[in-house]
C-alpha cells in the first residue's frame, strides 16, 4: 500500500521513501522510473507491466497532470482487457489502494512530479 504521496515531492510505500518516480507491480516497487520521452507515457515504458498482464493499470499523471497518454496506447490496452485509469498522482495514490484493498490485480505507475 501506499502511506504516503507528498504532492510532487516523494512518496511512501511500505515503509520506504522514493523521491523519484516510481511503478509498483505485484506488491514490489521499481525505483526511479524514467519514460522514453519525459512527459508521455509510451507503451514501452510499462512494457514490465504489460508481461504481468494486470486487469488494471493505474497511472498518475503527477500533481499538475502534465503526463500525457496518448490514445494510441489507451486503445491498444483496451484491445488487450487492461483497464486503465489515469488521474493526477494524488487521486491516483486513492485509487491505487482502494483497487489493491479489493484484492482486484491492480499495477501501478507513478510520475510524481508536475
Amino acid at each position: 500500500m501506499i502511506e504516503n504521496y507528498s504532492t510532487g515531492r516523494f512518496m511512501i510505500v511500505d515503509g520506504t521513501r522514493y523521491g523519484q518516480d516510481l511503478k509498483i507491480l505485484n506488491g514490489k516497487v521499481s525505483a526511479d522510473w524514467w519514460r522514453q520521452e519525459g512527459h508521455r507515457l509510451n507503451r514501452c515504458d510499462i512494457e514490465d507491466i504489460l508481461l504481468a498482464r494486470p486487469r488494471i493499470i493505474v497511472v498518475g499523471t503527477g500533481y499538475a497532470g502534465q503526463m500525457h497518454i496518448p490514445d494510441s496506447l489507451r486503445e491498444s490496452l483496451l484491445k488487450e482487457d487492461i483497464q486503465l485509469i489515469a488521474e493526477r498522482t494524488q487521486e491516483a495514490v486513492k485509487t491505487f489502494n482502494r483497487l489493491e484493498a479489493e484484492g482486484k490485480p491492480v499495477a501501478g505507475a507513478f510520475h510524481l512530479t508536475c
